[in-house]
């Protein structure tokens, strides 16, 4: 099992591209009025849209999606549901590969 902790600001909208799992993905994160969501692109095509983040809550939810792992937020200091005004710091996320 292997972790990595994905980089985030503390800003209300954030795209962000990495290397997971020897894949590009890219990650859209977002505040609304009714929480933090984030859209997932695997490759060039988005493998999800508009899911809500919730502490310690899997975000993609589907190994069918190859994605090969899945992404939680923790909340460092209890566990409240993410803000962005605490990304990278108090809320930390985190991508998960089983292998």
């Amino acid at each position: 099992m292997t972790f990595q902790i994905v980089p985030l600001n503390e800003t209300a909208s954030q795209t962000i591209k990495v290397i997971l799992n020897q894949q590009s993905v890219r990650l859209d994160v977002y505040q609304r009025s009714t929480g933090l969501f984030m859209n997932v692109w695997l490759n060039g095509t988005q493998i999800v849209a508009g899911a809500i983040c919730q502490n310690l809550n899997p975000v993609v939810h589907a190994d069918y999606l190859g994605l090969g792992g899945d992404f939680v937020f923790v909340d460092t200091q209890g566990s409240d549901d993410p803000t962005y005004d605490g990304l990278g710091s108090r809320y930390v996320l985190v991508w998960g590969a089983f292998s």
